[in-house]
């Protein structure tokens, strides 16, 4: 059935206006698509968006709500759905533009000789990319404001699970046994009172006023397990300093079973931050990247094999400073797959360059969007090309690209072999006061729920809600149940 009424509406609303054409399934609205609209809305003026109908091949959401949350979003002047081939239709409308996603670039494009008859053009483009910064701390306190954590009601109708469930997954948690290998760092907080500026030169002049440290990197995944009730090891390179005894003081008085090995070329990593009038003035990074010697990787090698038997779920938590070296990491992948053991990784890039792909075989990664560019040398598809180019190249079950404030992108193994799913979560937490150790906390907790068997869904909305009582307070505090549980029974649902 064409689209008779559609195209007349269109025609009359924009006399003597560049039209811009956009088609698609957009069963589920994410960052990577509006990034696209977007695009497209800036090559004309006046965007169609044409939603395929329930009959075309990958449309698994009503058309009807498709057309709603297309209908929903500012750059699109008309949308509409589209009951015949966006060949046919562009026939009939003769756009000035029309917009693909950069990943058609390279195959075959039907409407291109149409196109050519007219004058009109085809661009290709995922639109824009843009990496959110990590430092966004804008208040000083460490309570969780639960008023600030919106929950998404829409991702479990979709996915067919009841809060009630999410309870029951996070109890079974308490039994699993778990090894967290990666860098240790200290976050030292300190906090200052702005005198002026210098009257010799412009420099801010503070005095420090209070201080207090936090376990990072690797450390706090291990804490967070540790908190969400499971018996954890943690594997480590420190240095001989005092922050390695604050480090193996804090782990202790948690009950986490440490596996501490110290290379005195190396200061254990310490990250200060100066703070005044909640905002951060100076970042200060005490650290050395380059790999541990071979005598210490063989004999962190010994002491995981060891402990190996029994563990359930192991965590590589990869910050780029030498603790993981690409033989270690070859080494435990290779024994954990003998032995069966789930394993998933985080391979973090901040002020330093890694790649989450070197970690093979994974059943679970959770790069951010910069991380995964970087991995693949990939700085133009869209996300969910993104994705699948990452989890092709990695060999991994699921990829979950982080997108700080945009939420997070799931990419998903289905029961189907072969079979791949792509949705996506809004960022639970609409007030963060501290963003570092978003996808720390994140980790974790998504992994700690598969590895009890709840799929890919279940995990990522519980991930989503530790991430959220995370950035909630200022600095890296271990999570707890109670903390998870007071935020499912929570009552602020959008």
């Amino acid at each position: 059935m064409p689209n008779i009424n559609e195209l007349e509406h269109i025609k009359k609303k924009s006399v003597r206006k560049r039209i811009v054409f956009v088609s698609g399934n957009f069963n589920i609205i994410h960052p990577g698509h509006l990034r696209l609209l977007r695009f497209a809305k800036e090559c004309g003026d006046y965007l169609v968006v044409g939603i395929l109908d329930d009959k075309a091949p990958g449309s698994f959401v009503d058309e009807k709500l498709r057309l709603e949350g297309l209908q929903a979003i500012a750059w699109v002047d008309y949308a509409f759905i589209l009951r015949e081939t966006p060949v046919a239709f562009i026939e009939k409308l003769k756009p000035a533009f029309v917009v693909k996603g950069k990943e058609h670039e390279e195959r075959k494009n039907p409407e291109k000789n149409i196109l050519q008859k007219y004058g009109g053009k085809l661009l290709f483009s995922s639109g824009e990319i843009s990496f959110s910064s990590i430092d966004l701390m804008n208040a000083e306190w460490k309570e969780l404001s639960i008023s600030s954590i919106k929950k998404p009601a829409d991702f479990p109708k979709r996915h067919q699970f009841s809060f009630n469930e999410l309870i029951e997954i996070s109890d079974r948690m308490k039994g699993l046994k778990i090894c967290v290998l990666g860098d240790t760092i200290v976050d030292e907080y300190i906090t200052c009172d702005a005198l002026g500026m210098s009257q010799e030169d412009p420099t801010i002049v503070v005095t420090p006023v209070a201080r207090e440290k936090f376990i990072g990197g690797a450390g706090i995944v291990a804490l967070h397990a540790r908190g969400l009730g499971a018996d954890v090891h943690f594997f480590s390179v420190v240095g001989k300093d005092e922050t390695y005894n604050y480090v193996k003081k804090r782990l202790d008085s948690q009950g986490v079973h440490i596996h501490l090995f110290q290379d005195e070329s190396r200061p254990t990593t310490l990250k200060q931050r100066f703070r005044a009038r909640q905002k951060t003035l100076l970042r200060v990074s005490h650290l050395r990247q380059h790999s541990i010697p071979a005598e210490i990787r063989e004999q962190f090698y010994k002491e995981i094999a060891e402990v190996l038997s029994g563990i359930d779920l192991v965590i590589f938590s990869d910050f780029n400073y030498g603790c993981l070296p690409q033989t270690l990491v070859d080494q435990v992948t290779e024994i954990c797959e003998q032995k069966k053991i789930m394993m998933v990784a985080d391979s973090q890039s901040s002020s330093q360059i890694g790649d989450v792909s070197r970690f093979k075989k994974m059943t679970l990664v959770t790069p951010t969007e910069r991380e995964a560019r970087f991995a693949i040398h990939d700085f133009e598809s869209g996300l969910v090309v993104l994705a699948e180019k990452l989890r092709q190249k990695s060999a991994s079950r699921n990829v979950i690209i982080t997108l700080g404030e945009e939420g997070a992108l799931i990419h998903a193994e289905t029961e189907k072999d072969g079979d791949w799913l792509t949705d996506r979560l809004p960022a639970f937490n609409t007030a963060p006061k501290d963003v570092s150790g978003a996808g720390d906390s994140f980790l974790t907790c998504t992994s700690m729920a598969m590895a009890v068997g709840a799929d890919i869904w279940k995990s990522s909305y519980l991930g989503s809600l530790a991430a959220a009582c995370q950035i909630g307070r200022v600095g890296n505090i271990p999570l707890t149940p109670k903390d998870i549980k007071a935020e499912i029974n929570g009552f602020n649902l959008v």
